[in-house]
């Protein structure tokens, strides 16, 4: 596998962390670098260990993790993004909430099951694994960064309509993978 197709596959991965961390950037007044970073340590960290969890499990248990991730993360983005929804009804919170680890870890997970499957097919491809997460997790760090960046900027334009807005991505993206792993979209 050449540095293309790694950098092909490292920003398809960072597709759907990108999208909820542009949601995590309107969910919050300012942005601040502390939520630059822990936005890019979780979605960048998991991506990182996910596909190396893959790698190690190889083909051996790839049965068992397909038949449910899908259900996985439609579970875990579609109840966080109905919550993004509930929230955009109430009142500010003054607690930057959304950024302790009770919300980023479920964003985190959901958002990087489908590096575990590449974790798996990197188990039989000729790759230097360390490497290859390595450049995964960078490249979804900065993604990450930036989602959140561009999610305040929107944000401060439109708090309310933005969040309700993001809610509703977090549920479509976990629609979409599930009906992606149920065979109703190619």
């Amino acid at each position: 596998m050449g540095l293309g197709e790694l950098f092909v596959i490292a920003v398809g991965l960072s597709m759907d962390a990108f999208a909820v961390s542009i949601c995590k950037g309107l969910s919050v007044k300012r942005v601040c670098p502390g939520h630059v970073l822990c936005t890019g340590v979780y979605f960048g960290g998991f991506q990182m260990m996910m596909p190396l969890i893959g790698y190690f499990l190889g083909s051996q248990f790839s049965h068992l993790i397909t038949r449910v991730d899908h259900w996985i993360a439609f579970i875990l983005l579609g109840v966080v993004g109905a919550n993004m929804i509930r929230e955009s009804f109430g009142e500010e919170e003054e607690v930057d909430a959304s950024f302790q680890a009770s919300s980023m870890l479920p964003l985190a997970v959901a958002t990087s099951i489908d590096a575990l499957a590449v974790g798996i097919t990197l188990a039989f491809l000729e790759v230097n694994v360390v490497f290859a997460i390595c450049f995964i997790g960078c490249t979804t760090f900065i993604l990450s960064g930036i989602g959140v960046m561009s999610g305040n900027i929107l944000g401060k334009k439109f708090k309310s309509k933005a969040e309700i807005a993001g809610g509703i991505v977090l549920i479509c993206i976990g629609s979409k993978i599930l009906l992606e792993h149920l065979g109703y979209l190619g």
